[in-house]
């Protein structure tokens, strides 16, 4: 059984974000975040080793509210959908530190993994930074970091590698200091051969699509501007509708198997 979480920015009216600080220094927040997880089932994987999710198995829960809110939420749907009974429990997310916070304290025990897709797109950013506006050179400091110690688990290596990366540009060394914090701080939920070893996902790509689909099809189209209590109101709903097609889906299964 897996759990993902991710939150999302949706657009708010004026009074909602009075005394937030925006993602721009010294600029207004216009967005409120909404938290959004889901609970899927494996069960297979296919003839190369790579996980399949259960079709129809994904519920979802979410809401603009703190963490521990949000996080009381997700644990109420986990166990609904049998966690304490799973065999194998696995939390998946980025690298954000409320994930797992949240991880730890009402999914102790479960796996942990970092979607590699993010932690590919943070040495990304830092080849841009490292070697602006020289792609060639972008792509083989990729080669290395990602392909040869990324992708293979190697994060202590990885971790040495980008500390021992030397700049006179303050703003490329914070850069540095930062990633290297992030993957020494995620260092065992980036073992990625261990886990594809087990056929278990290594993206978060469930909770990626619910962003788009479930939230932003929604609440973040052209001209719309939110109270955080109509925003709770229509994801709600859209949730609700969600559950429902999936239930009617898995109806018509089991009845085209009888």
């Amino acid at each position: 059984l897996y759990v993902e979480m991710d939150g999302t920015g949706v657009p708010v009216v004026k009074k909602e974000t009075l005394g937030r600080k925006g993602k721009i220094e010294g600029q207004p927040a216009h967005t409120r975040e909404v938290k959004l997880g889901c609970v899927f089932t494996q069960t297979d994987w296919d003839e190369e080793g790579f996980a399949i999710r259960d079709p129809d198995s994904t519920s979802y829960v979410g809401a603009i509210e703190t963490a521990e809110e949000f996080g009381k939420r997700l644990y109420v749907e986990a166990w609904k959908r049998g966690w304490s009974r799973a065999h194998k429990k696995v939390v998946l997310g980025d690298g954000a530190e409320w994930i797992w916070n949240l991880a730890q304290q009402h999914f102790p025990g479960a796996i942990q993994i970092v979607d590699l897709f993010h932690a590919r797109q943070h040495l990304w950013e830092l080849a841009r930074k490292l070697f602006p506006n020289d792609e060639r050179a972008q792509k083989a400091w990729i080669k290395i970091h990602q392909t040869r110690l990324l992708d293979k688990g190697k994060i202590e290596t990885l971790v040495l590698a980008l500390g021992s990366i030397h700049t006179s540009n303050p703003e490329v060394a914070e850069k540095l200091r930062i990633e290297v914090e992030y993957f020494q701080t995620n260092t065992e939920r980036m073992r990625y051969p261990k886990f594809r070893k087990q056929h278990l996902f290594i993206g978060s790509g469930v909770i990626e699509a619910g962003c788009k689909t479930v939230i932003g099809s929604r609440l973040k189209r052209s001209g719309m501007f939110w109270t955080v209590r109509g925003a709770n109101a229509i994801l709600a709903v859209s949730l609700a509708a969600a559950k429902a097609g999936a239930d009617v889906k898995a109806a018509a299964a089991d009845a085209k198997a009888d």
